[in-house]
C-alpha cells in the first residue's frame, strides 16, 4: 500500500515533487535487484531521489519518526537481495548523488559521493595517472557506496585487498538523521573505534553513506596478462600454490572450468580452448623489467604444471578481451536457462581442489548446470547456476544443491560469502558460519545504531531470534 497522501507531500517537500516517484510501474523497478530468486521482495511505498546529504538527513528523520522502512539503493547490482524492500517502505536512491567532491594528487585521495559508478571514479583517477584496484566485476555499474555496503572484492583483491583496505573516512547518515564522520583522511589512524570499517559490509543496515574518501595508489607503469590451460583441477591448483610459494603475487589469479569456457566461447566467439577443463587468466604488475621476470619465472611455474597452452600480452586491447571473457561468464550463462544465480563462496586455498570437485558433485547430483569461475588465487569460488526458477522441481534442487554447497564450505573451512554480503539469500545459514555469541553482538550494534530496526530490515540475521 503507498505511504499516505500526507507522507507523499511530505517526501516532496524534502527533495521535490520530480524526485518523489510513486506510480506501480515506477516503483516496480525498484523492487528487485540482481537475486534471482522466489523470495521476491515488495513493491517500494515511493522511490526517493536524493541530491544533498540534507536531503538524506531529511528523509530518515521523518522515516524514523513514523517507522518507515528504508532501502539505501545504488544501481541494484548485488547478488543477494540486499535491496529487496520485504516490508514495502521507502527505497532511497543515489544515482544523483553521484559527484566527485575533492582530488588531492599529492596525498593520493579522493573524495566522492556515495552514487558515484566505479566505472567513472576509475576513469578519472587513471586519467591523472593513479589506480583504484578493489573493483568488482560489475564497475561498470556499481556505485561506490553499494561497494561500501556489500564490501566489494574482485580479480584485482589478490594483490591490492578489497574495498576495506581503500576507505579512509566516510560520511553516514544515521536511522536519527545524524550526520557521523567516521575515519580520518590519513593513510593510519589509531584514534578510538574504526566506526567506519564497520559500516563497510555492513549492507545499509547500520547507517547511509553519502560521502567517501578513498585512498588511491600509483597506476601501475606496465602490465601483461598470462592465460594458461590445463586437463584437470589438480594441475591448475598446483600451478597457483607454486606461482605464490616462489614469492610471485600477480595483481590478480582467476579461472573459469571447462562448463564456462564452452559457455562464453559459444556466446562471444573469443578464441578459448574449449578442450581444457580448465584456465587461469592472471594479471602482472609493474615496472616492464620486473613484469618481464615474474613472465618467465611463470611460464617455467606452468609448463611444470603441465599446462598445455600458455598464452601472454601485453597488447591492452587483447588484454581488455581476455578480461572481457571472464566477465561474460555471467551473461554467457543466461544463454542455457531462464535464470541465472551467482554463487560466492571461499576456502583456504589448501582445500580447493576438494572444493572444486565437491561443486562439481553437488551439482551433477540434481542435475543443475553450472558453470564455475572465480578468483582462484585467494580461494574465492562463484558457481553460476542456470535453472529455471518457475520449474518447482528445479528450484527445489538447487536449495537442496545450496544446502549442500554450504556444508562442504563448512567442512574445508571456508565461509558463504568473500564479496557479495549475505542480504535475504544467505540470512539462513548465517548462524552455522558464525556463533550465537557473535551474532548476539551484532544485534546489539544493530540496536544502538538502528533501534527502531528501519533501515534494510531483514537483511543479513534476523533480528528476532
Amino acid at each position: 500500500m503507498l505511504l499516505k497522501t500526507k507522507a507523499q507531500n511530505k517526501l516532496k517537500s524534502i527533495v521535490g515533487t520530480t524526485n518523489v516517484l510513486t506510480s506501480k510501474e515506477e516503483r516496480y523497478c525498484y523492487s528487485f535487484d540482481a537475486l534471482n530468486s522466489r523470495e521476491q521482495g515488495k513493491l517500494p511505498d515511493s522511490v526517493v531521489f536524493v541530491e544533498f546529504q540534507e536531503q538524506v538527513q531529511e528523509v530518515l528523520k521523518y522515516a524514523n519518526l513514523k517507522k518507515i522502512p528504508i532501502v539505501a539503493r545504488g544501481a541494484g547490482s548485488n547478488m543477494v537481495g540486499a535491496c529487496l524492500c520485504l516490508d514495502s517502505g521507502i527505497v532511497l536512491n543515489f544515482s544523483k548523488m553521484n559527484k566527485i567532491l575533492e582530488f588531492n594528487k599529492s596525498d593520493m585521495t579522493i573524495r566522492v559521493q556515495a552514487g558515484l559508478v566505479l566505472a567513472d571514479l576509475m576513469k578519472f583517477v587513471e586519467s591523472q595517472g593513479l589506480y583504484y584496484p578493489a573493483y568488482p566485476s560489475s564497475y561498470k555499474i556499481a556505485t561506490v557506496g553499494g561497494a561500501i555496503a556489500q564490501s566489494s572484492g574482485g580479480a584485482m583483491s589478490l594483490k591490492y585487498g578489497t574495498t576495506k583496505d581503500y576507505i579512509l573516512s566516510m560520511k553516514v547518515v544515521t536511522a536519527q538523521g545524524e550526520i557521523l564522520n567516521l575515519g580520518c583522511d590519513t593513510i593510519k589512524n589509531s584514534t578510538g573505534y574504526h566506526l567506519a570499517q564497520l559500516m563497510i559490509g555492513s549492507e545499509g543496515t547500520l547507517g547511509v553513506i553519502v560521502e567517501a574518501t578513498i585512498k588511491l595508489i600509483p597506476k601501475p607503469e606496465y602490465k601483461k596478462v598470462i592465460c594458461a590451460y590445463f586437463s584437470d583441477i589438480e594441475s591448475t591448483v598446483s600451478a597457483v600454490n607454486s606461482i605464490l610459494e616462489n614469492k610471485i603475487i600477480p595483481a590478480a589469479i582467476d579461472f573459469m572450468d571447462k562448463n564456462s569456457i564452452v559457455t562464453v566461447e559459444n556466446y562471444s566467439n573469443c578464441g578459448l580452448n574449449m578442450s581444457a577443463d580448465t584456465m587461469l587468466i592472471m594479471e602482472l604488475h609493474g615496472d616492464r623489467i620486473s613484469v618481464e621476470n615474474q613472465n618467465k619465472k611463470i611460464i617455467n611455474i606452468l609448463n611444470s604444471a603441465n599446462a598445455f597452452e600458455i598464452q601472454t600480452t601485453d597488447d591492452n586491447e587483447v588484454i581488455e578481451k581476455i578480461w572481457g571473457a571472464r566477465q561474460a561468464s555471467y551473461s554467457a550463462t543466461t544463454r542455457l536457462a531462464p535464470d541465472v544465480i551467482s554463487g560466492d563462496i571461499i576456502v583456504p586455498r589448501k582445500n580447493l581442489v576438494e572444493m572444486i570437485k565437491r561443486c562439481r558433485e553437488i551439482y551433477d547430483k540434481y542435475n543443475l548446470k553450472m558453470c564455475l569461475v572465480g578468483h582462484i588465487g585467494d580461494g574465492n569460488l562463484h558457481p553460476q547456476i542456470a535453472l529455471n526458477i518457475d520449474n518447482d522441481n528445479e528450484y527445489k534442487n538447487y536449495k537442496n544443491a545450496q544446502k549442500e554447497l554450504f556444508d562442504a564450505v563448512l567442512k574445508y573451512e571456508g565461509t558463504i560469502s568473500a564479496e557479495h554480503g549475505i542480504g535475504v539469500e544467505k540470512i539462513d545459514y548465517i548462524d552455522t558460519f558464525i556463533s550465537k555469541e557473535v551474532l548476539g553482538y551484532m544485534k546489539q550494534i544493530k540496536k544502538v545504531f538502528d533501534p527502531n530496526n528501519i533501515l534494510n530490515p531483514h537483511k543479513i540475521f534476523k533480528m528476532n531470534e
